[in-house]
């Protein structure tokens, strides 16, 4: 009778292609030039960044393409304390969601320059873009975002994107 096995150890690789629609392609095109755009939805105006094409909440197709800036609130943040393999970021570091002035939904980034502990909610950031001849059609243009040294955003202006 053989054991019975529980699991194993193994190394694995996934390769896959990812293929962007007409508004993510539209909006990695504009970040290879340094430009942030989402877009807006028709019925409800409000801005998404990055834009998916359609309103999630009104399902409506959205066409109109609007820029918006580099600077942003957080909105909520994660310290990060464990280190696992291939970690590009040493530990500790914030990764935070970014409402950007102008959008109407948070997305996903790294808060760097300030202390892990300084960052909080409603804390401003910029954009912090690597050099130009390091770009391409990635959001990892950005490096990161770091703080702004303006006041806080009082929570009422961004709690109802939460």
């Amino acid at each position: 009778m053989s054991e019975r096995v529980y699991g194993i150890k193994t190394s694995i690789r996934l390769d896959y292609t990812f293929a962007a629609g007409r508004a993510q392609s539209r909006f990695y095109s504009a970040i290879a030039e340094g430009r942030i755009v989402g877009q807006r939805c028709p019925e409800c105006a409000k801005v998404y960044v990055p834009p998916r094409g359609s309103c999630p909440t009104c399902g409506v197709a959205t066409d109109e393409e609007v820029r918006v800036s580099g600077r942003g609130t957080v909105t909520s943040f994660c310290i990060v304390n464990i280190p696992f393999a291939g970690q590009a970021v040493r530990v500790p570091y914030v990764s935070a969601s970014i409402l950007l002035d102008g959008a109407d939904i948070a997305f996903l980034h790294l808060v760097l320059g300030c202390e892990a502990s300084e960052v909080r909610m409603g804390m401003r950031v910029r954009a912090a873009w690597k050099p130009r001849e390091q770009w391409w059609t990635s959001l990892e243009n950005i490096d990161h975002f770091e703080p702004t040294g303006e006041p806080d955003a009082p929570f009422e202006s961004y709690a109802h994107h939460l």
